[in-house]
């Protein structure tokens, strides 16, 4: 495996500059954002598609560095209700297909989307309980009409470019845990797969070690982020929380860097999992932490992963 970051925590840092600190930082791999939630700050597909001089220099300051690019990741919700946000997000994700084939990245991160509840709507609706009994045909509405048409001639666009699509599974998308992820994986299994962040699972109450044995193969991608549960609040109001994230003394959970939610022995128990099912690519670091800097965080996390990521023996058991 190789230990790597998402560069949208570094999006202070203009692009060459940016570069220097990941080799400064002694990782491997970059992750870019192409547009839609992370922006663009180091990668702008429009512009190195209009120019071949552009979009040499853009790959040999990347490899001139020893660096490879993990993935082109855009998250969006090609699926929203607002067909203008819909429209941006989804020329969003095409253009960063299109830069993956021309750079030979095999690999785009996006979420899998969350329409509305019926034609009329204006907002996307999260549905995850099946009562009042609307809900339920709301849901199946969803994934019929919209799920699966977009996601199967996206399928299709993808194959021919060459390009897999790493879900990730996020709360306020359609495909937000294993099961969902799998639904919709079925559509194109070798082309449809995960981009596995273990944080989105750790606050809704789910195992990524079980999460990561169902999906196996179909985890394209890796996210290195944290969770931490604040026990009180949970047993007061349970893991939903439409809190702000900054109200981390009132909140059920909150994002942490690698190592501040969770200690070694669960990280490497996830990294043991992911050797298991085949999975050796890279860990990409990605910061949401309100309490520490990106620079801070950054710079944590590489220092607990590193002997995780880097040292640990392929095949090392799990023990459940």
């Amino acid at each position: 495996m190789k230990l790597g970051v998402f560069a949208v925590l570094l999006s202070d840092r203009p692009f060459e500059p940016m570069l220097d600190t990941v080799v400064e930082l002694g990782l491997e791999t970059v992750e870019l954002g192409t547009g839609a939630y992370p922006g663009n700050a180091h990668c702008k597909p429009t512009e190195l598609l209009a120019s071949d001089t552009k979009l040499r220099a853009f790959r040999q300051a990347i490899r001139e560095r020893g660096l490879t690019i993990s993935a082109l990741s855009c998250h969006g919700n090609p699926l929203h209700p607002d067909r203008r946000t819909a429209k941006a997000h989804h020329e969003a994700f095409l253009r960063t297909v299109a830069l993956a084939e021309k750079l030979d990245v095999k690999t785009v991160v996006t979420f899998s989307g969350c329409p509305g509840s019926d034609p009329k709507a204006q907002q996307p609706s999260w549905i995850v309980s099946p009562w009042p009994p609307e809900f339920a045909a709301a849901l199946e509405w969803q994934w019929t009409e919209r799920v699966l048409p977009y996601w199967t001639d996206t399928a299709k666009r993808c194959k021919a470019a060459g390009v897999r699509v790493g879900i990730e599974m996020h709360p306020n998308f359609v495909a937000y845990n294993a099961e969902t992820m799998l639904r919709l994986s079925a559509i194109a299994p070798k082309i449809i797969g995960c981009n596995f962040d273990p944080s989105h699972l750790f606050w809704q109450q789910a195992d990524p070690v079980q999460t990561i044995r169902a999906l196996g193969d179909r985890i394209f991608h890796v996210h290195a982020k944290d969770c931490r549960i604040d026990v009180a609040n949970t047993r007061l109001n349970g893991v939903l929380d439409s809190k702000n994230y900054t109200r981390e003394l009132e909140r059920s959970w909150v994002f942490r860097t690698v190592g501040y939610g969770n200690d070694a022995l669960v990280w490497k128990d996830i990294i043991s999992a992911l050797r298991m099912v085949g999975y050796d690519h890279a860990i990409s670091i990605e910061h949401e932490d309100s309490l520490m800097s990106p620079a801070e965080g950054l710079r944590k996390a590489i220092e607990f992963l590193r002997p995780i990521v880097l040292s640990q023996p392929k095949g090392e058991a799990y023990w459940s």
